[in-house]
């Protein structure tokens, strides 16, 4: 009991430390080479030696750094959520197809709008209709996962139905690529490769908004995750309304999705992985201690994955998809090979 009092009380301070640090990383480490004094003024409301530092440190770097912290703990937070309700540890926004079917509803609006709703040029409508779309998507994935769930006792065929959802998702947005417009396409193609610089300054408002709501309301749940845990006719005992709960919990799952996909685009491995490292961190299941920590750790994980995005000597930016794998995919490997879920 110690042990994990001690873990807690440490893991959490520094999981915060580490977000700061990762955070001011972010804002000096870019294409253009800005010293981290004018960095730390412009931050603090003054000005840097060149106006056009100012620009980048304001309107590119603030918002991109931020979006990546906010969407990192929400597709975390959602990932830990899942896991929790299906009692699956390989249960995650993209595995389950959730991703799968958020990214659908966002197909559905860009590639049969014939343009109008173009990446770069959305407006409030085409925001409306983005988030509308991925939500629509993720709750119908989510359904249905629920449903099979009820179905597939063996948490491996879950697994392998979400799989199944993931494939019959990509069919079909293959189908709307073939029949949309070029302007559609190129819009997509551009969105599918996931970027947090997708969040600009004018969007950040909204965005933060939106998912501080949803991750303090994902904090309010923490006492039906820890009952969830136990089994339904625990949590009964406990008085918990377990029906009530479950159905919250997929509400604010299927939001914090559909937010973050509709803004940024797919981010995958964060909310499968992320879960696992706190968990790891605190060596706790408590969700008391074990929410906030994915928060802190998500956060940290997407920003180092926003730095490492950027092509030394390039000038350019690599797809967030393309590095969050790196880190992703090692922790899942592990966890399979800790668990041994392929023999159970």
């Amino acid at each position: 009991m110690k042990s994990f009092a001690d873990r807690k009380t440490v893991a959490l301070p520094l999981l915060f430390m580490f977000l700061i640090l990762l955070f001011v990383a972010n804002m000096i480490w870019g294409a253009v080479d800005i010293p981290a004094k004018d960095v730390l003024a412009v931050l603090s409301g003054g000005e840097s030696e060149r106006e056009s530092w100012n620009y980048i440190i304001l309107e590119t770097r603030l918002p991109q750094a931020v979006a990546a912290l906010l969407a990192g703990a929400s597709i975390s937070v959602a990932g830990l959520m899942l896991q929790t309700l299906f009692g699956n540890p390989l249960a995650g926004p993209e595995v389950l197809g959730i991703s799968g079917g958020a990214g659908l509803g966002v197909a559905i609006v860009m590639l049969l709008s014939h343009g109008v709703f173009a990446i770069g040029d959305f407006g409030m409508a085409g925001h409306a209709a983005m988030l509308s779309g991925a939500f629509m998507g993720a709750m119908l994935i989510i359904a249905v996962v629920l449903f099979l769930s009820s179905l597939l006792l063996n948490k491996v065929f879950l697994l392998i139905a979400g799989v199944a959802i993931s494939y019959l998702t990509s069919s079909v947005i293959s189908i709307l690529n073939y029949i949309a417009t070029a302007e559609g396409v190129h819009s997509y193609l551009i969105w599918g490769m996931g970027s947090f610089s997708a969040v600009s300054m004018e969007q950040l408002p909204l965005f933060a908004f939106l998912l501080s709501v949803l991750l303090f309301c994902s904090l309010l749940m923490m006492k039906p995750l820890d009952a969830l845990l136990l089994g339904d006719a625990y949590a009964g005992n406990l008085g918990i309304n377990v029906r009530l709960s479950r159905f919250l919990l997929l509400v604010i799952t299927g939001l914090l999705i559909a937010v973050v996909t509709a803004f940024c685009g797919p981010i995958s491995f964060l909310g499968l992985a992320v879960p696992h490292l706190a968990r790891l961190s605190i060596g706790s299941n408590n969700h008391r201690v074990l929410l906030p920590a994915t928060m802190l750790l998500g956060g940290c994980m997407a920003l180092l994955c926003n730095s490492l995005t950027m092509i030394p000597g390039e000038g350019g930016l690599l797809p967030i998809g393309a590095i969050t794998p790196i880190i992703g995919a090692p922790v899942i490997i592990y966890v399979i090979l800790r668990d041994r879920l392929l023999w159970r």
